[in-house]
């Protein structure tokens, strides 16, 4: 008897340490950031989100009549603020980019002062994103200026994802500066049923990454990606996916290094 119980207690062991590992696999919070660009800008949607109890992060668009007072609001009830920046498309009508875009026809020095102007009219933004862009992001010397005033600046980048060849990944790992890339476009059609199978879609990409990124809209599309985004809140809790702001899906070193002054 007393040998059968010696032998049994590597079992109990390893059953021990299984149970365990299971537990705290089990209790790991699995993070997702919902970037909703165009605050400034559109008007649609922009109460529900900035007085709703989802932590999104307002990518504010700058240089606009609201850029400022959308940026202090979001700040003030305690949301994250990126600038939305605005960069040249290959297909599109300038208008749509608003005041000072970066355009590849700029030299690098004027692009870093554009972004330095736009980070000024964006009160307290932690990091950028791009709006459009899917000629610019391509241009290296482009990209590269742009992500000089990051470092400098201590912000980190979301690369929107509007071109394959985007030369962010390359240049930010050149230069170690913080990027993610957007993973779903959520409102790329204009119904909150849509809204919802892209909420869905972003759960199961944070369950087998274990982080997602999507980005929304307010404006045109504001009202129905706000009632979708919520509707899709019960479905996440019962995933055990949190909603984050942006920054903390970045690695806890990273954002002590990098991000906190």
């Amino acid at each position: 008897m007393k040998r059968f119980a010696l032998l049994l207690i590597p079992f109990l062991l390893l059953s021990m340490q299984y149970t365990a590992s299971a537990k705290t696999k089990d209790e790991k919070q699995l993070k997702a950031a919902i970037i909703i660009d165009d605050f400034g800008g559109g008007t649609g949607g922009v109460r529900d989100f900035l007085e709703g109890d989802i932590p999104i992060t307002a990518a504010v668009m700058p240089f606009t009549e609201h850029s400022a007072k959308h940026a202090r609001w979001a700040h003030k009830n305690g949301f994250e603020v990126i600038v939305h920046l605005p960069m040249q498309p290959k297909k599109g009508k300038r208008s749509w980019l608003g005041p000072k875009p970066i355009t590849v026809d700029l030299s690098p020095q004027e692009v870093k002062q554009r972004v330095e102007d736009a980070i000024k009219s964006v009160p307290y933004a932690v990091g950028m994103n791009n709006h459009m862009g899917s000629l610019a992001v391509e241009d290296e010397e482009i990209v590269r200026a742009i992500v000089e005033v990051a470092k400098e600046k201590k912000m980190y980048i979301i690369d929107s994802g509007t071109s394959p060849k985007s030369k962010f990944p390359k240049v930010t790992e050149e230069m170690n500066v913080p990027l993610l890339e957007r993973d779903v476009f959520l409102d790329d059609i204009s119904s909150s049923s849509h809204v919802r199978k892209q909420m869905k879609r972003l759960a199961k990409i944070t369950e087998f990454t274990g982080r997602g990124i999507a980005i929304g809209h307010v404006g045109v599309t504001g009202k129905v990606c706000s009632v979708g985004i919520f509707q899709s809140m019960e479905e996440f809790k019962q995933r055990n996916i949190k909603i984050v702001p942006a920054s903390q899906l970045f690695s806890t070193q990273l954002t002590e290094q990098y991000l906190k002054p």
